[in-house]
């Protein structure tokens, strides 16, 4: 059923995203939601930084806010109510005086390779477009043999230049193909034991004000999140906010629930592909926080703090 705001609460909330087609059907995805609940919505679409700088790849131009900062200072100014974001694209550390509200239920988390040919797969020679830092070294790491080449931009703008053959395949999130009907084009579906999803892959992040009224914060919050997933998140980002990791650093980590436990893979890879530290661990689903924490230690220990030391 529903949940239905009071009558006499009811407010339009200006709801601030990322303007590529991507971000604007995520968040007309949870305006809906907020428009079924009574809510009147407007939303303000605006290019980030990362969205600007296409010439230059995530880990020459740093990582930290790269696709929420502006978002981020319109929710500390009132110029909107809450920002839509893609959970992976959200650092793990905020600036004082937001937080997180909500996780949306989470898609398939699969990495898939896409391309215009169905028999084509990684166990081939190919040229693979992607900009991710996680998955050039996940490939330098078990597919040695294939070539990368930078491909920054939307999910149109890569498709594009894949028709005009600058690659063979371009590697992406499940979530954003599914959610923008590219599913044809799926050549195939990726292993997480071996392209494990950086850390919110699949998931939307609704951030607020702290300041925001609190019985407001409560409705968004039950509209909104999906506790499971919330749960397997606060796990990964307390890896991530460990590991002091962002969209620069080849870093990845998937949490699951299965019954009371929470069990969780994570990892780093060096950039050419050469070491990689994986490791696992399950704990009590109401420690998450902690779990992410002494999962990122063990990484860091076995090996992380040496590769990370090579990235800075």
């Amino acid at each position: 059923m529903d949940f239905i705001f009071p009558k006499i609460m009811i407010k339009k909330l200006k709801i601030g995203t990322r303007n590529s087609k991507l971000a604007i059907w995520q968040t007309e995805f949870v305006a809906e939601k907020l428009k079924k609940a009574g809510f009147d919505t407007e939303i303000y679409g605006i290019e980030t930084k990362g969205d600007k700088i296409l010439d230059q790849s995530f880990n020459k131009i740093g990582s930290k806010g790269l696709f929420t900062e502006e978002l981020e200072r319109m929710l500390l100014d009132g110029t909107v109510d809450l920002a839509v974001h893609s959970a992976k694209d959200l650092p793990s550390e905020l600036p004082k005086g937001l937080k997180i509200i909500a996780f949306t239920q989470r898609e398939q988390v699969n990495d898939v390779l896409i391309s215009l040919k169905k028999d084509v797969s990684l166990s081939q020679n190919l040229i693979v477009g992607t900009s991710s830092t996680r998955r050039i070294a996940t490939l330098k790491h078990y597919y040695p043999h294939i070539q990368t080449v930078e491909m920054r931009g939307n999910l149109q703008t890569r498709f594009s230049k894949l028709e005009k053959g600058a690659c063979d395949a371009i590697l992406l999130a499940y979530a954003g193909v599914h959610r923008l009907n590219y599913d044809a084009y799926i050549a195939e579906y990726l292993s997480v034991d071996i392209f494990t999803p950086a850390v919110g892959q699949g998931s939307l992040a609704i951030e607020i004000a702290e300041s925001l009224d609190s019985s407001l914060q409560h409705t968004l919050q039950q509209l909104l999140n999906d506790p499971q997933t919330a749960y397997a998140l606060k796990a990964e980002r307390s890896f991530l906010k460990t590991i002091e990791g962002g969209c620069s650093i080849p870093t990845f980590a998937l949490a699951t629930l299965q019954a009371e436990k929470l069990v969780m893979q994570a990892g780093i890879i060096s950039l050419d592909g050469s070491q990689m530290i994986r490791k696992t661990l399950s704990g009590d689903a109401q420690n998450v926080e902690h779990i992410g924490q002494e999962l990122a230690k063990e990484v860091l220990e076995a090996g992380g703090k040496e590769i990370l030391a090579t990235l800075k």
